[in-house]
C-alpha cells in the first residue's frame, strides 16, 4: 500500500499477522524468563548471554539485533539491547554490572519462520528510587496512552500526541531521535511511529497494518548523545531515562498488542 512520496506501508496477510502473533508471543517469553536474572552484581554481558542462549537454544528463533547493521552503523554486537539508568537506548552489553537502584531496559526482537516481534520493559535492580520509579510508570502509561488511540480513521500523530501531552503535562521530555517503527518480514519498515505530535495528522491508521509504539521519556532534558561504540545513546544531561516497547496490530475495528505473554505486565491503572 502507498501511504505518500517515498513511503511504503505493508498491509500484513492474515498469514503474516499469525506468524507475527507468535513472534511477539516469543519476544515477550525472552522478558519473562530474564526477569529473575536481573539483580544486583549481574553484568549486562550476562544477561545478553541468558537471552541468546534461550533464544537460540530453547524457543530456536533468532537474535535480530545480532550483526544488524542499518545505513551508517557498523554491526551491532549482541543479541539483545540493555540500557541503563541515563542510557536511552541501543546500550550495549558488556561488563557492566548492575547494583541496587539501577533501573535498566531490555530491549528484545526475535526473528521466527522470517518475522519479526519486538518489545520492550523496564527492570528495577533491587529497590528504585522515587524518581526512578515515577518515571518508568509513567513512561509506560505514556506508551498505553498512545496504544488506545490506534484503531482505522485515527492518525499517527494521534498516538505521538497522547504520548507527549502525558509525559511533557509531568515535567519529563520525549526523545525526538528515536520512534517506533513498522514491522514484519523486515525489522524496520514504514511507518515511523512519532512519540510527539499534533493529533489528527500524519498517515491514517488501516487495518492490518503493524508497528512498534516505544516511547523513550526523560526525566531531564530531550537532548541526547551517542557514545563511542557507535550504539549506547544517553541523556546529554545524564538524566535517568526511560523506554517501554509493544509490537501492535491494527485491527478491524481497534488494535491487538502482539507482544505479551504471560509475565506481561498489567495494562496501567491511569494515575498521571
Amino acid at each position: 500500500m502507498q501511504a505518500g512520496a517515498g513511503v511504503v506501508i505493508h498491509i500484513k496477510t492474515a498469514p503474516e499477522i499469525e506468524t507475527m502473533r507468535i513472534a511477539g508471543r516469543l519476544a515477550s517469553e525472552v522478558l519473562d524468563y530474564i526477569e529473575p536474572y536481573v539483580v544486583p552484581g549481574v553484568t549486562t554481558g550476562e544477561l545478553d548471554e541468558l537471552c541468546h542462549r534461550y533464544m537460540v537454544d530453547v524457543q530456536k528463533t533468532i537474535p535480530a539485533p545480532l550483526n544488524y547493521a542499518p545505513p551508517g552503523y557498523g554491526p551491532y554486537p549482541k543479541s539483545i539491547c540493555t540500557s541503563v539508568n541515563h542510557q536511552v537506548c541501543h546500550g550495549v552489553p558488556g561488563d557492566k554490572k548492575l547494583k541496587d537502584g539501577d533501573v535498566v531496559n531490555l530491549d528484545i526482537t526475535v526473528i521466527y519462520e522470517g518475522y519479526h516481534g519486538d518489545t520492550s520493559r523496564m527492570y528495577y535492580v533491587g529497590e528504585p528510587s522515587i524518581q526512578a520509579k515515577r518515571l518508568c510508570e509513567l513512561t509506560y502509561e505514556a506508551m498505553w496512552r498512545g496504544i488506545e488511540e490506534i484503531r482505522p480513521g485515527k492518525h499517527l500523530g494521534d498516538i505521538g500526541h497522547a504520548i507527549q501531552r502525558l509525559a511533557e503535562g509531568a515535567g519529563y521530555s520525549v526523545v525526538r531521535e528515536f520512534c517506533g517503527h513498522g514491522i514484519g518480514a523486515k525489522f524496520h519498515e514504514d511507518p515511523q511511529v512519532l512519540h510527539y505530535g499534533r493529533a489528527g495528522t500524519g498517515i491514517e491508521l488501516k487495518p492490518g497494518m503493524i508497528f512498534t509504539v516505544e516511547p523513550m521519556i526523560n526525566a531531564g532534558k530531550a537532548a541526547i548523545k551517542q557514545l563511542p561504540d557507535g550504539w549506547t545513546v544517553i541523556t546529554k544531561d545524564h538524566s535517568l531515562s526511560a523506554q517501554w516497547e509493544h509490537t501492535i496490530l491494527v485491527t478491524d475495528e481497534s488494535y491487538e498488542v502482539l507482544t505479551v505473554s504471560s509475565g506481561s505486565p498489567a495494562r496501567p491503572a491511569y494515575r498521571f
